[in-house]
């Protein structure tokens, strides 16, 4: 047992331990070695990184040493942790398929994936961008770019009378908000963008919109607060593998996110609302999509519990990500300081959930490689025709000069 300390039952799921942990000296808090086993034991069931061992080497230095630098260690790694997990899908080894939508596409000969569709319409450009934009870098062209503006649109509208207040977010956020969220910023391998000056691009405007409520003290009576942003979403890393070509993972794309901060009574409530508004609209879009309850392996480090929506992409002969909600608990609140007062007047940590109304790339593939059609065309679908003008189908469209690699480029003007 770690001497100087209280001892806390059941630390995963009993968080005041790491509240005390993160805002106290660690010396005088922590727990038994056998619940570092429970904690290590849960740790597992995530595809985080189990520091458990580096945590129990630091407590056992601490008891016989004061070292900031020690004690500022133990914090980084505490942070580390993962949320506990709702004990419903404890049992989970793989996603649960809760309900399928939609009829399955069905083709008289075999589909296109959305490569072959934009490109024989001329709708993209993803050729010859190294030189300049790198690689995973596209181009929407004509009325592919109409109608990821349209979606965008159409999701805004469901959206916002639902109570949903738009904001517009910052790009480019501090090392310690992205951190505060979930996503680690520091290592060779991560999804963050760093720039010269230590900030960083943002992976998606969750983290803006948690950030902006950042060492805020809200009002019982204000909660729940539900915001939504369009964004850019910056990820350093994308895949190689044939099922993930193309738009499907690439550097940068535009997301539409909901987002809510609530009180501890108001999240699970809210992650069902969250999950229903993205079913609505994907279901009005009409793409065969199925819901799934992820397990503790698919969470990653915030999520209490996530809901994951994959659409049939045909051209693909596969199942794709489109969508996904969580219920970050007070994971996300405790690690950047946000807090509420109860009308009694206790101050707690609020909760967090977040959800996708739209992923542009990836809903793209899934509508061109649903609604097309044998003689090239690609069908609108119907509840999005009034975002295009009132067009019906997409067809080849004039294409545009092809961009040219040039070495130097000299110009006559002085």
């Amino acid at each position: 047992m770690f001497r100087g300390i209280t001892r806390h039952k059941n630390f995963l799921l009993n968080r005041r331990f790491v509240h005390h942990l993160l805002k106290d000296d660690p010396i005088k808090h922590g727990i038994t070695s056998e619940e570092m086993d429970t904690l290590e034991k849960y740790a597992n069931l995530r595809k985080s990184v189990n520091n458990i061992q580096e945590i129990r080497n630091l407590l056992e230095k601490l008891q016989f040493t004061k070292s900031k630098e020690l004690s500022d260690q133990l914090q980084k790694e505490l942070r580390r942790l993962p949320n506990k997990t709702h004990p419903s899908v404890m049992h989970l080894q793989e996603p649960k398929v809760i309900e399928t939508f939609n009829k399955f596409p069905e083709f008289s000969s075999n589909p296109e994936d959305f490569d072959e569709i934009a490109k024989k319409l001329n709708l993209i450009r993803t050729n010859h961008l190294g030189n300049f934009c790198g690689h995973k870098s596209y181009y929407f062209l004509g009325a592919l770019a109409q109608l990821e503006h349209g979606l965008i649109r159409y999701a805004l509208d469901i959206i916002r009378p639902k109570g949903f207040k738009l904001v517009t977010v910052p790009d480019i956020l501090p090392p310690e908000v992205i951190q505060g969220c979930g996503m680690q910023t520091d290592g060779e391998r991560n999804q963050v963008y760093k720039l010269e000056n230590g900030l960083c691009l943002s992976g998606t405007s969750e983290m803006a919109l948690a950030g902006f409520f950042k060492d805020k003290i809200l009002e019982e009576e204000e909660l729940p607060i539900k915001l939504t942003a369009t964004s850019r979403c910056f990820r350093a890393e994308t895949s190689g593998t044939h099922d993930e070509k193309g738009i499907y993972r690439v550097h940068q794309f535009t997301k539409v996110e909901m987002f809510s901060i609530c009180s501890e009574n108001q999240s699970d409530e809210l992650l069902e609302e969250f999950k229903n508004t993205e079913i609505e609209l994907f279901k009005n879009i009409g793409i065969h999509f199925k819901l799934l309850d992820m397990p503790p392996n698919e969470l990653g480090a915030p999520a209490y519990r996530k809901y994951d929506i994959e659409s049939w992409m045909p051209g693909r002969n596969f199942w794709g990500e489109i969508s996904s909600c969580s219920n970050c608990t007070d994971y996300q609140a405790q690690r950047l300081n946000i807090k509420y007062r109860t009308k009694s007047g206790e101050v707690k940590y609020v909760h967090s959930v977040n959800g996708t109304a739209c992923a542009v790339p990836r809903l793209l593939i899934s509508i061109l490689e649903t609604f097309q059609k044998a003689k090239g065309s690609v069908e609108i679908p119907e509840v999005l025709r009034k975002y295009m003008r009132g067009q019906e189908k997409i067809k080849r469209q004039k294409q545009l000069p092809e961009l040219k690699l040039v070495k130097n480029i000299h110009s006559d003007l002085k």
